[in-house]
């Protein structure tokens, strides 16, 4: 059968795979499946495990509850999990693998259920809780529906009172808790952080919990400070680990042997927006000074790389050698996600995989000899996969894909590699950069282009697939991305050259894109748009402020106003800290946020603009997309606005209902048609 191009509607066609965890023996990769079930409008996920070696695929849950968190007890025997069945409180439930029935574990109230770690001997599970507050729980919203009620106000103390994603979660705040196996009895154990954001980590002996957490009082606008402390599970009595400088910790692993806790972070209060690498540190379980094992090397331990097919891929991890001796990690660079790997005595970072791909990687065996991973690349969507440490050869290991859930859709659908560039910008920076060409592309014809700009913007682009990017190729469109400065995978300077300049080194990369792009001899340089989300949206206002280069743009979930997304984002924007000044009190003060602000510079737009934001939105507020659309209204420039409700979040063209996904990308194609098609 011949392969037909991608449509719009594919996408309900993909079946996304997360979470792998290899089971202890090594033999079974346990990993959550989601897929669309259209004509319900929703996403369906359960559990299932794929044997290392046959390659055999079971389901451990069933059903439209869904599933998902699933952790290996330490002997392997049971498979710990989170689901919704207890409406409308989600429960951990135990699931045992040599067969029988599952039960639920615990009994919490109304509210949300975070990680989860099993204790190294079994007998306990720490996770983390918050409870919903209660005049928002389902059942008072029954009640007051009982009695013609009102909807009660929101009232607020602090100002860490919403999470883009999470929603209104008010004073409430989750604390880390234990709950017995046997038994399921839980009880709280810490709560001492002000936000609510906990790394934690066992000791091998099961008696204590290594948690990091910030202490500054208010986190949102104070410089980084988190620390560490070490916790009795049984009493709850804590202590602090002395001689840890300031700055973000998590990742939290305490070393097999007990004598080292390993922690991912910075050892700096400078820069919140996280411009400065992620780094591995070290330091010893009783305290004392930390040892960086990684700042040699210039890599970011938490780059996030950006997909439509997936959440945003590549996080910080560290997973400690059976021996002590060494972690492994993932490493983000030059748009791949590599397992690196680094010895304690060396303090140097050892790459063992190469090659143009995403390596998502999960937990390791107990041998230490297998690691579970996701893999896929710029034209595979993401299967569960194996990293096996006993094939390690010249330096290389390569992963072992598992799973084929999407094999069918890569047999019908023509999919386009794309085609690797660098770019000179200013001052010799190289710019790296994509390219897919339309499918049935010819020479010597010139099409029309669009240039995507990421989100971030301290992000990357990569080897990863783009639902969207190969739509638009499957309809006529080159489409260029990229990587300029801010981006991450290139080192700290890199990163760090926007820190506070938005608008500056970045916008130098972008010119240096489009004007590659306009000496292309198959893209007609009048017939380019330009279009973006969140940064990427900032950045596309940006343009339009400042060239002529484009016939039309997109801007989605865009920042314009940086003084009064200052005031009204989840992380408001701190005082002199990334960005110079302030967002209130006299001019002078808010000077570099109006410099900064697209809609500044919205006097001189010339270029119809679709914007598309979604009303729950919590990072980039809805009224950035009004100002952008009343400043084109009054000018007379022709623009589009399109609304989602306030059920959709930032992340909306990744994890928004499908029928709303197909939704905006209608909206896209239409807009591209109307202003780009010759």
């Amino acid at each position: 059968m011949p392969k037909r191009p991608i449509t719009a509607e594919d996408l309900l066609r993909i079946e996304f795979v997360g979470d792998p965890q290899v089971s202890p023996d090594g033999t079974r990769i346990l990993f959550s499946k989601r897929h669309i079930v259209a004509d319900k409008n929703k996403y369906v996920g359960n559990l299932f495990t794929v044997d290392v070696d046959t390659g055999t695929v079971t389901q451990w849950t069933q059903g439209e509850a869904g599933a998902g968190g699933g952790r290996w007890s330490p002997d392997g025997q049971s498979i710990a999990f989170v689901a919704g069945r207890d409406k409308p409180a989600a429960q951990i439930y135990l699931l045992p693998t040599t067969g029988g029935e599952g039960r639920k574990l615990t009994s919490l109230a109304e509210g949300s259920i975070g990680e989860m770690r099993w204790s190294p001997d079994g007998t306990q599970i720490a996770f983390t809780f918050r409870p919903q507050h209660e005049e928002w729980t389902e059942k008072a919203a029954k009640e007051r529906e009982a009695k013609g009620l009102s909807t009660p106000a929101r009232v607020f103390d602090n100002a860490w009172y919403r999470l883009d994603g999470d929603g209104y979660f008010g004073p409430q705040r989750f604390a880390v808790y234990v709950v017995d196996v046997a038994t399921g009895e839980h009880r709280l154990v810490y709560d001492r952080c002000p936000m609510g954001f906990y790394s934690f980590d066992w000791s091998p002996d099961s008696k204590e919990l290594a948690i990091a957490h910030t202490v500054a009082k208010n986190p949102w606008q104070d410089k980084p400070d988190s620390q560490i402390f070490r916790v009795a599970v049984a009493d709850g009595q804590a202590w602090k680990l002395e001689g840890l400088p300031k700055g973000d910790k998590g990742g939290l692993r305490w070393s097999p042997d007990g004598m080292t806790i390993a922690y991912l972070g910075d050892d700096t209060e400078d820069d919140p927006w996280g411009v400065r690498n992620v780094n591995l540190f070290i330091v010893a379980a009783e305290g004392g000074t930390p040892r960086c094992l990684t700042r040699d090397d210039d890599y970011c331990l938490s780059v996030m790389g950006l997909s439509d097919t997936r959440e945003a891929y590549g996080y910080a991890m560290a997973e400690w050698t059976p021996d002590s001796k060494g972690l492994y990690l993932s490493i983000g660079w030059h748009g791949e996600t590599q397992l690196g790997f680094v010895e304690i005595e060396r303090s140097r970072v050892e790459l063992l995989s190469h090659g143009p791909h995403t390596l998502t990687i999960g937990n390791l065996s107990a041998s230490g000899e297998r690691i579970a991973c996701l893999y896929g690349n710029a034209t595979r969507v993401n299967e569960v996969a194996v990293l096996d440490l006993n094939k390690l050869r010249d330096g290389n290991v390569e992963a072992q894909v598992l799973t084929h859930f999407n094999q069918e859709f890569h047999n019908q659908i023509t999919l386009i590699e794309p085609e690797e560039v660098w770019i000179e910008s200013e001052g010799g920076v190289k710019v790296q950069a994509w390219v897919i060409k339309p499918v049935g592309y010819l020479e010597p014809k010139r099409y029309p282009a669009v240039l995507e700009i990421h989100g971030g913007p301290h992000a990357q682009y990569g080897w990863a697939i783009f639902h969207e990017f190969q739509l638009l190729a499957a309809n006529g469109y080159v489409v260029v991305y990229s990587n300029p400065r801010g981006s991450k995978g290139y080192g700290e300077a890199f990163c760090a050259a926007i820190r506070g300049n938005w608008g500056g080194p970045d916008w130098e990369d972008i010119q240096a894109v489009t004007r590659w792009m306009q000496h292309q001899p198959y893209i007609h340089p009048g017939q380019m748009g330009v279009m973006g989300g969140s940064y990427g949206g900032y950045m596309t206002n940006w343009v339009v402020g400042h060239c002529q280069d484009f016939k039309a743009a997109i801007t989605d979930r865009c920042v314009s106003n940086l003084v009064s997304m200052a005031g009204n984002c989840d992380f408001p924007i701190n005082r002199d800290g990334y960005w110079p000044g302030h967002a209130w009190g006299d001019l002078a003060a808010i000077t570099e946020l109006w410099r900064q602000s697209p809609i500044s510079y919205f006097d001189k737009v010339e270029t119809p603009m679709l914007i598309i934001h979604s009303e729950g939105d919590l990072r980039c507020n809805v009224e950035q997309a009004e100002q952008v659309f009343t400043a084109l209204q009054v000018r007379g420039i022709e623009s589009r606005f399109v609304r989602y409700p306030v059920s959709t979040s930032h992340g909306m063209s990744r994890g928004g209902p499908p029928d709303l996904r197909l939704h905006r990308l209608g909206e896209i194609l239409r807009w591209w048609e109307k202003h780009l098609k010759i």
